[in-house]
């Protein structure tokens, strides 16, 4: 039996969603993967605007699904309600933020998963999972009725099992835009699946990037505009809730109180500046980055350290998307363990990314 039925006919008749605990679904409170959080929250009078398009377009709300606390994490594992199973890698967790709905998507309880993205966390755990997964261009998709982490960043996204899924998903979410792919591909990294010069029948060059090279000054300052931000969101709450929130997630929001406004200037300038850089990269070779989605998923009992040590290097992956606005998409590959390669375009060609995602990755 379906949490919310269909309210209209479509594009996605038949299909059920599991939605990330951080939507509003009339009739039931958003809990934010906290039950002291979950304890105060009313029962949301409307669905989410993303939630009422899919609903209207034939979709229905198969669950709530499990998130992260709050969203601010990538491990997919949550002290209150435990790790999502991942059938691609029992052993292995989600990754998140995203855990729920990608789980709900890998175990076959849903064909879609609805989800968030501000630092990684839908290409992530369709990374993780072995799914195919789309973080659009920052603000095409409405984030009305979710609950923020960071404004600047956070994006509405989703998580399929098969590219088709993925694109009939924005049929209905994405404004219409150029659908046609780059004349080649820039890689970054070691990519997945990336035996010879080509992927997605495209050719492929290496690139240097800085930013991968040394990629802690980008971090540094997508952190600090990240975290001021979700301190500003969540910090009074957090304030009058202490232990309410593991110990490592209130760190990381705790830490936003402590970034000046200089600092947060600073760390945008920084941000903007590498963001022109890498769109004239882009422009001048008409081509779009390809590079790994995240590590592999970690194990489910993996030591904090070890855990920090994996989110640094799947932030390494997942963070120029985000902190520039641009939209990417994460294709799985034949890698045992998963392993997701993603691809960034400029910012409007979300259509273009899924047409992509629909071909063979030789």
């Amino acid at each position: 039996m379906p949490l919310a039925h269909a309210t209209g006919h479509g594009p996605l008749d038949g299909l059920r969603v599991a939605v990330k605990d951080l939507f509003e679904v009339t009739g039931f409170a958003v809990g934010g993967g906290n039950p002291t959080w979950l304890a105060s929250a009313l029962p949301a009078a409307e669905d989410a605007p993303a939630v009422a398009r899919l609903r209207t377009a034939g979709a229905t709300i198969q669950g709530i699904a499990h998130t992260d606390e709050l969203a601010y994490s990538l491990s997919g594992t949550n002290v209150h309600y435990g790790a999502p199973p991942n059938p691609s890698a029992p052993g292995l967790v989600t990754g998140g933020s995203s855990s729920g709905p990608a789980s709900a998507v890998a175990t076959g309880h849903a064909d879609i998963g609805l989800g968030t993205d501000t630092g990684g966390s839908i290409r992530v755990p369709a990374s993780c999972c072995g799914l195919f997964g789309l973080r659009p261009t920052h603000g095409v998709v409405p984030t009305g009725g979710v609950l923020p982490l960071a404004p600047s960043f956070d994006t509405v996204g989703w998580i399929t099992a098969t590219a088709s899924h993925l694109a009939l998903v924005g049929s209905v979410l994405l404004p219409s835009g150029p659908s046609a792919p780059p004349s080649r591909l820039l890689a970054v990294g070691e990519v997945p699946g990336l035996t010879g010069d080509s992927l997605f029948g495209l050719p492929v060059s290496p690139v240097t990037l800085s930013t991968w090279d040394d990629p802690d000054p980008l971090l540094l300052a997508f952190r600090r505009v990240q975290a001021a931000e979700a301190w500003r969101a969540h910090g009074e709450w957090i304030t009058a809730h202490p232990r309410a929130l593991a110990v490592d997630v209130e760190d990381r929001f705790r830490f936003g109180a402590s970034v000046t406004a200089a600092e947060e200037a600073e760390a945008r300038s920084f941000l903007a500046g590498l963001r022109a850089e890498l769109l004239d990269l882009l422009a001048d070779r008409d081509a779009w980055l390809v590079l790994p989605a995240g590590g592999p998923g970690h194990p489910r009992d993996l030591s904090p350290s070890a855990r920090d040590a994996w989110r640094r290097d799947t932030l390494r992956c997942a963070v120029p998307a985000s902190a520039y606005g641009l939209p990417s998409v994460s294709v799985p590959t034949s890698s045992t363990p998963p392993a997701g390669v993603a691809v960034i375009a400029p910012p409007g060609h979300d259509l273009g990314l899924l047409a992509l995602a629909a071909r063979t990755l030789a």
